[in-house]
């Protein structure tokens, strides 16, 4: 029993070395990729399977993380939907479009496409909405979606999210109504 001791840590240190050995060939494989350039990166050509499940589940993961704690406030004042709606249209309906409207130069040009917000989002309604906030407030890397944080307080953002609930429902002209902005709140940003 003492000598089959020596040759269990034997193989043990040996297995280590393999791995170690393993992983810094899979690293420096790992950087000449990097390094070589040859990854696509132009937004007209789509990322390979791999990379867009690994990139979206990142997103998704990331999102849902940072968004669980966020407090919802009342988001039913019709105030809010007029003055979110207004932002709306004037920063978002470029990309994310309006009711009525199924492709925009930037919903075709931008990758990975911007969501449709004129459809209605799916899963728990209270978590989707604190993930509205939250992408509203920080934006996503690498993605053309800006944070709107450092020049809009919470409740600007929360007022585009209350009008982001009823914008499925809206009709194109009930759409222009409610995001119209008076004369006087043309100079709002």
């Amino acid at each position: 029993m003492g000598a089959a001791a020596p040759v269990f840590w034997r193989n043990i240190l040996k297995a280590i070395k393999s791995l170690l050995f393993i992983a810094l060939i899979a690293t420096g494989g790992l950087i000449a990729f990097v390094y070589s350039g040859t990854y696509p990166m132009g937004a007209d050509e789509p990322h390979t399977r791999v990379t867009h499940w690994l990139l979206e589940t990142l997103r998704e993961k990331s999102i849902a993380r940072a968004s669980r704690n966020v407090q919802l406030p009342e988001l039913k004042d019709p105030e809010l939907l007029l003055s979110g709606g207004a932002d709306y249209n004037d920063m978002c309906a470029g990309c994310h479009l309006k009711p009525g409207v199924t492709e925009s130069d930037f919903s075709l040009g931008l990758y990975p496409a911007p969501p449709d917000l004129t459809k209605p989002g799916s899963g728990d309604p209270q978590q989707h909405v604190r993930q509205q906030f939250w992408i509203i407030k920080h934006g996503i890397k690498a993605s053309g979606m800006p944070a709107w944080g450092p020049t809009h307080d919470d409740g600007r953002i929360w007022a585009m999210v209350a009008f982001l609930q009823k914008l499925p429902d809206l009709t194109p002209q009930q759409y222009q109504i409610i995001t119209a902005r008076d004369e006087e709140d043309s100079g709002h940003h």
